[in-house]
């Protein structure tokens, strides 16, 4: 089964409210195993960044001036994450604002389910962690998932700790023993 974990770092908050997509990171997990295969982009919002944002990831309005804009590389998306399943945590955020970004362009696809289904791991979190903190940096510290070079969000690095996390967190027994006989890894 091809899984991708995805990311996305935006203007704001709220895409009903004119927002847009900035940095889109993904990375392909084949057979529970993290490979090498990667997509990342930053694009050109065309509009500016709100300040809470910007003091989220740290990503200024001039960094994006050149970037490609999201129909410049929808095609490139597309492609990598067709057939697959998505990896969100928190997928309706990430999922609302590539809808959104869909909606603006004259495309073949209307939404990113028309290509792809959609785990949302905030939700599993939930289900497996009731009454707890689920951030990504909550389940990192739960999973002992080393995040300290996470200074600032971005796509792609959260993306790769989030594939981490994901598989921890779905990964079941790795050990049993028989009858009193110690554990074997």
């Amino acid at each position: 089964m091809r899984q991708v974990v995805l990311d996305t770092e935006t203007t704001g908050l709220e895409w009903d409210q004119g927002h847009r997509v900035i940095e889109i990171g993904c990375v392909e997990v084949i057979g529970r195993r993290i490979t090498k295969n990667r997509f990342h982009t930053f694009l050109n919002p065309d509009r500016e960044i709100d300040l809470s944002a910007l003091e989220v990831h740290g990503i200024s309005n001039e960094a994006l001036r050149e970037k490609p804009t999201f129909p410049d590389i929808v095609d490139q998306l597309t492609a990598f994450i067709s057939g697959s399943e998505l990896i969100i945590h928190n997928a309706s955020f990430d999922i609302g604002f590539l809808n959104y970004e869909l909606s603006l362009i004259d495309g073949p696809i209307a939404t990113i389910e028309d290509v792809c289904s959609i785990q949302d791991t905030l939700q599993l979190a939930r289900q497996l962690h009731p009454g707890q903190r689920n951030s990504l940096d909550a389940l990192c510290k739960r999973y002992s998932v080393d995040n300290s070079h996470r200074l600032l969000h971005g796509a792609l690095l959260d993306a790769e700790i989030l594939a981490e996390v994901f598989l921890l967190m779905t990964g079941g027994q790795s050990e049993f023993s028989f009858a009193g006989e110690p554990s074997k890894p």
